[in-house]
């Protein structure tokens, strides 16, 4: 069924499922209440074997050969992945909710700067557009969480931005290889990092039978599966495009924690929302009629051939 949709389609649609899927993450680790030590060790652990399982059903015997062909590139495609988890995790820590989400929403603006210094790549004018008013979008929707907060934990929101615009764009660089399998390493290396701070500060606790239900449902089934979606966007899209599609996730995440903790937003928040999912369905719209009359172009040139 995919495979019968434009190279276009296909990535709006796996990126924008992936962001769909994980867009429960803040709610559940709300839900979850465990320290932010043992959130990321348990996180990383469990994506990590979530990611390989994936792997296995997708390529079988090829697994191997599937990381193999990642090489170097790879590599930095896990470390990158790291550090945006862990700039996402200790920005929260350090400084408020709503300055972190607003500094991640800079992510496609950053990558289209990254695309544009070491790819070449040209965004078409509807495309700043939209960055912009998601930009101001999601600045609406996080207005009452915002603040002075600190410099570190905004420079940690930082550093999860840059991260996940340079995953994006690196990954441009091997357009014809899907680099979704490094996403094992970088759990391994975000349980390592954290296993090792954890023990540090004088051992590891268990969870509660609660909390490890929903460690399972987050991080061994739904982040594995909507990350290694949106892993594979830049395959098919430009990396700015799919830190764009990432704001769903925002967007969405409100909602989340809205029908399920009560947590109303403000009407603001839900004007801003609103103008995320509606900027991104009319450039949808849009660039869809686009294909579509570029389509019945080619095919008038090719009957006059």
């Amino acid at each position: 069924m995919i495979h019968s949709l434009s190279h276009r389609q296909q990535g709006l649609l796996l990126t924008g499922g992936g962001a769909l899927i994980i867009s429960p993450d803040a709610l559940l680790i709300k839900l979850i209440g465990l320290p932010d030590g043992e959130i990321l060790l348990w996180r990383g652990l469990l994506t990590a074997l979530g990611f390989v399982i994936i792997m296995l059903v997708r390529h079988g015997a090829g697994t191997v050969d599937a990381y193999r062909r990642c090489g170097w590139t790879g590599i930095g495609v896990a470390l990158l992945f790291s550090l945006s988890t862990f700039g996402f995790v200790l920005g929260n820590q350090y400084t408020k909710g709503g300055n972190v989400l607003m500094i991640l929403a800079g992510a496609p603006l950053i990558a289209a700067l990254f695309s544009r210094l070491f790819l070449g790549e040209r965004l078409p004018r509807r495309t700043w557009l939209a960055i912009w008013l998601c930009l101001v979008g999601t600045s609406l929707i996080v207005l009452d969480d915002t603040g002075v907060g600190s410099w570190v934990g905004n420079g940690f929101a930082l550093l999860a931005a840059t991260a996940l615009a340079a995953n994006f764009t690196l990954c441009r660089t091997r357009p014809s290889v899907d680099m979704s399998p490094m996403l094992t390493l970088s759990g391994l290396i975000v349980a390592a990092i954290a296993a090792s701070f954890g023990l540090a500060e004088g051992g590891i606790a268990l969870p509660s039978t609660d909390s490890l239900l929903l460690l399972v449902l987050l991080c061994l089934m739904l982040l594995p599966l909507g990350f290694t979606l949106i892993q594979r966007g830049p395959l098919y899209l430009p990396a700015a495009e799919v830190g764009l599609l990432m704001l769903l996730e925002v967007v969405v995440g409100t909602l989340w924690v809205w029908w399920i903790l009560g947590e109303r937003p403000a009407p603001v928040a839900l004007i801003g929302g609103a103008l995320v999912l509606g900027t991104l369905l009319a450039k949808g719209l849009y660039e869809r009629r686009l294909e579509r009359r570029l389509r019945g172009r080619d095919a008038a040139e090719r009957e006059l051939c």
